[in-house]
């Protein structure tokens, strides 16, 4: 049995499907107890990764998918953007993924913007594959209470 959710979305790379994966991505954050500016940074990093695959993965006379991975655990989601269309094993895949280097020419990436420095901004963990079209692969961590233990309350 794994230790997570996985859910697979395929969606043509077309602009006006990027709405329905940010519904999705919404919900299944707001299911396992992200807050309210979580889920959105999950809902931008995401749209800008699929963003990209629509605007610069396929020729504009190809028509191309994009398969969105989710993996939710207890204590994160993991979220997979894949612009070559095909279905991809997450377990396997997750492990040929490399670490996105900040210092690193991200030009390769065809994305030619800041959609990548958004995506690691508001991501806890970005790794990058593009050897067979690109995998981006984000993670988004489930934080508990955000106030110290031990902090004084403030009286009035």
């Amino acid at each position: 049995m794994r230790p997570y959710d996985y859910i697979e979305l395929r969606i043509p790379a077309k602009a006006q499907y990027i709405g329905v994966v940010r519904l999705t991505i919404s919900g299944l954050a707001n299911r396992i107890g992200f807050n309210y500016d979580d889920i959105e940074d999950l809902k931008i990093a995401t749209s800008e990764a699929i963003t990209n695959a629509v605007q610069h993965a396929y020729k504009e006379d190809e028509t191309g998918e994009i398969v969105v991975g989710c993996a939710l655990y207890e204590d994160r989601m993991e979220v997979m953007v894949a612009d070559h269309g095909q279905s991809f094993n997450f377990d396997e895949t997750k492990k040929m993924v490399g670490p996105y280097n900040e210092n690193e020419d991200v030009l390769f990436l065809r994305e030619g913007g800041l959609g990548l420095y958004l995506i690691e901004t508001l991501m806890d963990e970005v790794k990058v594959h593009h050897e067979e079209g690109v995998t981006v692969f984000m993670t988004k961590y489930l934080r508990g209470e955000q106030v110290d233990q031990d902090v004084e309350p403030i009286t009035s």
